[in-house]
């Protein structure tokens, strides 16, 4: 699973990206900082399955603090994207390349109007503009790579009375379209006709439709702690209601995180409210004031940065955080508790998560059980956030 991270110049992508990571990467108030992709590690979070074991457990990888599990997902940064991209303009072609791997995007926004279209600082600009923009862009990206195929590709299909689902997936399986999206795109889109007869508009639809379904998008409302950012954001929600839209201050985030890895605070990303460990200088009292003011006490979800990866991962990719644990043993040979939580697609059943770990535990498969409920599960049982599977094979 990739999350690419997308947006035109200077909206803070980068921020984010370094917020989530903590990885060293170039921020600057200047377009095109990053030219080539960031690709990073960054972490969703869900309650880890310890409290019900009573156990303390042993990540290998990504952490657990109190109680909360952090379990790594790879993020990328790309360059910013401006209108023509989809033609080559700025770093287009490059940035466009780049996203063909993503699963899903993460629009940041600069919900405060403080950027214009190209990224460049100015005051009262509408971000609905960005939303329609970068959407049109990405549309456009799709309707580019379809269009050169599309009529030889079309009859071809027809000529040989193909599965025009599976054909589309297969020739479009570089943007990772599977044979499901395209069906569910063909009914939702009412697409009628033969494809062979489809004019360039409904093309551009369907390619769109396509686009949806094969990359979903999160909105990121970032810096919406700023003067216009509140009124922005309530006004962008209302013009976009079908859109999931969450504010976030990746500023904020960045530096409590900084604090936190310098230990003179405590905080766990996602939360509201922080601990002050080591007495603070009046200039980072004062900076650690400012992010409660204006962040941490004013929004459902503190600075936001956590939840957009919690909603991109498990709400719009629904993906399943599984955890290995035996019936009668929670440890590893080395002795650690719970030592791993993976992320398994919707839809994954006892078999797939057998496969999972092992192909030799696919192939021998004989049962899986449910390790809080000591039940004994099929292959084709169907797998639960937060299920813990032990998997017997021969």
């Amino acid at each position: 699973m990739l999350i690419g991270l997308v947006g035109k110049p200077s909206v803070g992508k980068s921020t984010f990206f370094k917020a989530a990571t903590l990885a060293e990467v170039e921020i600057a108030s200047y377009p095109f900082t990053t030219i080539k992709a960031n690709h990073g590690v960054g972490y969703v979070s869900l309650d880890c399955i310890e409290k019900e074991f009573n156990v303390k457990c042993n990540p290998n990888h990504g952490f657990c603090i109190n109680g909360i599990r952090f379990v790594p997902i790879d993020l990328m940064d790309v360059a910013g994207l401006v209108p023509g991209a989809s033609e080559g303009k700025g770093l287009g072609n490059k940035f466009l390349d780049d996203l063909r791997q993503a699963d899903c995007f993460i629009h940041i926004l600069d919900v405060s109007g403080e950027t214009d279209i190209d990224g460049k600082q100015t005051e009262n600009y509408n971000p609905s503009k960005d939303i329609i923009f970068l959407e049109d862009e990405l549309d456009k990206w799709y309707f580019n790579i379809l269009s050169k195929v599309w009529k030889t590709f079309a009859r071809k299909t027809e000529q040989e009375h193909s599965n025009f689902a599976e054909a589309v997936a297969k020739q479009f399986s570089g943007l990772k379209v599977n044979e499901e999206q395209v069906k569910e795109v063909l009914i939702l889109g009412g697409f009628e006709k033969s494809p062979g007869q489809w004019s360039d508009n409904e093309v551009k639809r369907f390619a769109s439709f396509l686009r949806k379904a094969s990359k979903p998008m999160i909105i990121a409302a970032n810096k919406v702690d700023l003067k216009k950012g509140p009124e922005n954001f309530e006004r962008i929600k209302k013009e976009f209601p079908d859109y999931i839209i969450l504010p976030c201050s990746a500023d904020s985030e960045l530096a409590l995180r900084h604090a936190g890895k310098a230990g003179l605070i405590e905080y766990i990303p996602g939360e509201k409210d922080f601990k002050i460990l080591k007495e603070l200088s009046g200039k980072q009292e004062r900076a650690l004031d400012k992010i409660k003011g204006t962040v941490l006490n004013k929004f459902e979800y503190g600075t936001g940065v956590q939840k957009v990866l919690n909603t991109a991962v498990f709400d719009i990719l629904r993906y399943l955080p599984i955890f290995p644990a035996g019936a009668t043993k929670l440890g590893d040979s080395k002795g650690n508790i719970l030592p791993d939580c993976f992320l398994l697609p919707p839809g994954s059943t006892a078999l797939d998560f057998a496969y999972f770990l092992h192909t030799d535990f696919g192939k021998n498969f004989i049962k899986a059980i449910n390790a809080k409920t000591k039940m004994i599960l099929g292959k084709d049982y169907k797998l639960k956030p937060r299920d813990a599977i032990e998997i017997i094979s021969r």
